[in-house]
């Protein structure tokens, strides 16, 4: 990243083709009546996509778009990030993008009829909410949330505005992944008893030390990169990637998690639902957990290093299956008859988490108006199955879950951590 002397103002606003409101304020809760809703596209019509937070994973999205998305503008709280975005992405073809510093004037914009949301995970709610009342549709990388309250707060918003979202969870789009699971749900391994996840780790720590400040650089909103978090004078210890510790929510188990996890959540028919029962079996932020779902299938998170980190491994009473992003293995070998023909695995292959099958579905379901394959509460219920595992570590006890309605039986402790204090400005809507 460029310092704030290599990249000065003066030069930031001669090399951006537009500059789009650079820290204008706007409220934190759009005014429905001042955003234009977007209409349906017509079935030949490209769709205007914006991205909000151009940070890593945003560049790779990026690459990924498909023909059928038109990037319009990008957006992100440290705005020379966009200007070398669109320098980098020169150099292979047309970024003509407008750029904005404040994602909420983006969501004016009346060419943008969906949103790429890219930012750091406990960046993320409020943005997609918004989009929501902004009548933008939205591809939402994962973990989609903070807390489990935040992941129903938006099924609720998407839900009440209508919007087409797609999780970033791409094994949902995945050939071999949608066989393999459809095999387990349906009996082919038999009943299902056990199933066997990598054990993905959770907080690094629960302290977070209040170091030095140190300057802030130029053209870094930090008050909207915390977010919602408690407030923090800045420090390249915390930016830009945050830390491993509950205040920013960031871990193995929800960065991995969500993958491997979803595919227990899909293999197991559990879209809208989730396990009933979650307790640690060894000590630590880091230990092993072990889940029970109402059928009786117990997962047990504890596989260390080597496994599928993009899955898990379903045993049946008549064989079992190791299921890991696009490709899966049986045992006895030859329980498939006729599996997918290889071909379809390797549209998926390439550098950088290749998603543009996954997109190309969501661009389909804008036009359609139908679910796409992750749809939000599908990531919700994964996301949710990820922050249990936290909670368990902390409190360090068998925990009773209602999924239905989203609340530990019987234990008022373990229901303070379904939700955690907003600083204010970064609220979420009520009602959305």
């Amino acid at each position: 990243m460029a310092s704030s002397k290599k990249f000065s103002r003066r030069r930031f606003l001669q090399e951006s083709a537009v500059l789009a409101s650079a820290g204008a304020a706007a409220p934190y809760i759009i005014p429905r009546n001042v955003l234009a809703a977007s209409g349906k596209p017509g079935a030949n019509d490209r769709i205007g996509i914006g991205f909000i937070g151009v940070g890593n994973r945003g560049k790779q999205l990026i690459d990924h778009v498909p023909k059928g998305g038109r990037i319009v503008a990008i957006s992100d709280c440290y705005l020379p990030r966009c200007a070398e975005t669109v320098k980098q992405k020169e150099k292979a073809g047309s970024a003509n993008w407008k750029i904005y510093h404040d994602y909420r004037k983006m969501l004016e914009a009346q060419d943008i009829d969906a949103v790429i949301v890219a930012t750091k995970g406990w960046q993320r709610v409020l943005p997609c909410i918004h989009a929501c009342q902004a009548g933008k549709d939205i591809y939402a990388e994962k973990p989609l949330t903070l807390t489990i309250r935040e992941g129903r707060v938006l099924v609720e918003a998407v839900r009440k505005y209508k919007r087409v979202f797609q999780t970033g969870s791409q094994q949902r789009s995945m050939e071999m992944n949608r066989f393999a699971c459809e095999l387990v749900r349906t009996g082919g391994i038999g009943k299902l008893h056990t199933i066997i996840a990598m054990n993905y780790h959770g907080f690094g720590r629960t302290d977070l030390p209040h170091w030095p400040e140190e300057p802030v650089p130029e053209w870094l909103d930090w008050d909207m990169w915390l977010g919602q978090v408690e407030f923090r004078p800045f420090t390249r210890k915390l930016w830009p990637g945050g830390l491993h510790s509950p205040h920013f929510g960031s871990s193995s188990v929800t960065n991995w998690g969500p993958h491997g996890l979803d595919q227990v959540q899909w293999a197991l028919g559990m879209d809208e639902s989730g396990p009933v029962e979650v307790w640690p079996v060894t000590e630590g932020l880091s230990g092993k957990v072990s889940y029970r779902y109402a059928s009786g299938v117990v997962l047990r998170m504890e596989l260390e290093k080597k496994g599928p980190w993009g899955g898990a491994i379903f045993v049946g009473d008549k064989a079992k299956i190791e299921i890991n992003r696009n490709k899966f293995t049986t045992n006895p070998p030859d329980l498939v008859k006729d599996p997918p023909k290889p071909a379809v695995a390797k549209i998926w292959e390439g550098p950088g988490w290749i998603t543009t099958p996954h997109m190309q579905n969501w661009l389909d379901c804008i036009k359609t108006r139908e679910r796409p394959n992750a749809d939000v509460e599908i990531g919700h219920r994964s996301t949710t199955v990820c922050h249990l595992a936290n909670i368990v570590r902390q409190l360090g006890r068998k925990l009773r879950w209602d999924p239905e309605k989203e609340t530990f039986i019987g234990d008022d402790e373990a229901n303070t951590y379904l939700d955690r204090p907003k600083r204010k400005g970064y609220e979420l809507p009520d009602p959305v």
